[in-house]
């Protein structure tokens, strides 16, 4: 809460010194004096940890860009002069990125679910190599999430995150939801499918979308859509074949340790059932299945996994949930009608007393 209120007083403060509140001497700097120097191809910057830093930058790089309109003091407010003597601040998108801003930015609080999110609790910690707004959505060539080549689009999305979480970025490239959406399939998930956008939180943390009892509820708005799943021949029973089950019903009540769709499934790395590296490949699921039983064997893929108990398909288990069905309903009217001539035989017999 205490960051959502230092973000809401920043917001404030950033706002009564938008453009036009007060003189800024920076307004004077022209983009012929910045290029100068950033004018140059070969400017650029050799890091500590070796990596380079580019530093080229032309009247083209906003060329198209949500602030193509911008000049660069408008971001970089704290140069005040040409050469600049000290290395600039990193850009606060606050300055003009918050609700109620007079600038024209999206009227929304995406920064403050940010500052919420694992990735503001570890700039918080001091984390410098925590991303910040300019990581994920570019610095110059700042293009809408609609647009298929800006950074954060479903197309491009899971490449920028995968600048910090490569080895994930290379699971879920090779997964069928990777490999969907590199066909350019817009109902498959990419990373802020499953995750969010700013409110991503760690997956211990019992507020993130894939935390253990929220895995299914995450799958199911995909997967127990008709209207999505229709589309690529997929059943969507699977969604409540889960819920009915043993495993369905202990993570309704809360337990964290029993099986959700990812422990079987897997997370980045999710694969079709006739996949050989897929975990539900019947090869691979004494194993799978074997996390939590040991001793798992192949009799653990014999069979069909979400079985309807509704649906004659399920063999043995529908004749048997059907006659527990009949049986129950039988004894309940059994009991009714023993209860009602039992109620008779009473009356009859208080009647004869008098």
């Amino acid at each position: 809460m205490k960051w959502r209120f230092l973000c809401a007083v920043i917001a404030v403060l950033l706002g009564m010194c938008a453009p036009g509140a007060l003189p800024r001497a920076e307004a004077a700097i022209s983009l012929e004096k910045c290029t100068l120097c950033h004018g140059k191809p070969e400017f650029r910057k050799i890091l500590v940890d070796g990596k380079i830093r580019e530093l080229f930058v032309t009247a083209d790089s906003l060329k198209g860009s949500v602030h193509a309109k911008k000049t660069c003091v408008d971001c970089h407010f704290d140069i005040g002069e040409i050469p600049h003597r000290e290395r600039p601040r990193r850009i606060a998108c606050t300055h003009c990125h918050y609700k109620g801003n007079a600038e024209g930015a999206p009227q929304s609080d995406g920064y403050l679910a940010y500052i919420d999110s694992v990735h503001g609790k570890a700039i918080a910690r001091g984390n410098v190599k925590a991303p910040l707004c300019q990581d994920c959505h570019g610095s110059h060539a700042i293009l809408k999430a609609k647009n298929e080549e800006s950074a954060v689009s479903q197309k491009k999305v899971a490449e920028t995150c995968g600048h910090c979480h490569i080895e994930i970025y290379a699971q879920y490239k090779t997964s069928i939801h990777g490999v969907a959406v590199a066909k350019g399939i817009r109902e498959a998930p990419s990373c802020t499918g499953c995750h969010g956008e700013h409110k991503i939180y760690g997956h211990l943390d019992p507020k993130s979308t894939v935390y253990a009892t929220h895995v299914a509820e995450q799958c199911s708005t995909c997967h127990g859509s008709i209207s999505i799943m229709g589309k690529f021949g997929i059943e969507t029973e699977q969604v409540e074949t889960y819920k009915e089950s043993f495993h369905g019903v202990a993570s309704q009540f809360g337990s964290r340790t029993v099986a959700n769709c990812a422990s079987c499934h897997g997370t980045h790395d999710i694969r079709p059932q006739d996949d050989p590296l897929s975990s539900v490949n019947p090869k691979n699921v004494p194993e799978t299945c074997g996390k939590c039983h040991p001793g798992a064997n192949p009799n653990f893929a014999v069979g069909k996994m979400h079985i309807d108990a509704k649906k004659k398909e399920a063999g043995v288990v529908y004749y048997v949930a059907s006659f527990f069905k009949y049986l129950t309903i039988c004894t309940m009217l059994a009991l009714i009608v023993h209860i009602l001539l039992d109620m008779y035989g009473r009356t009859k017999r208080l009647r004869g007393e008098k």
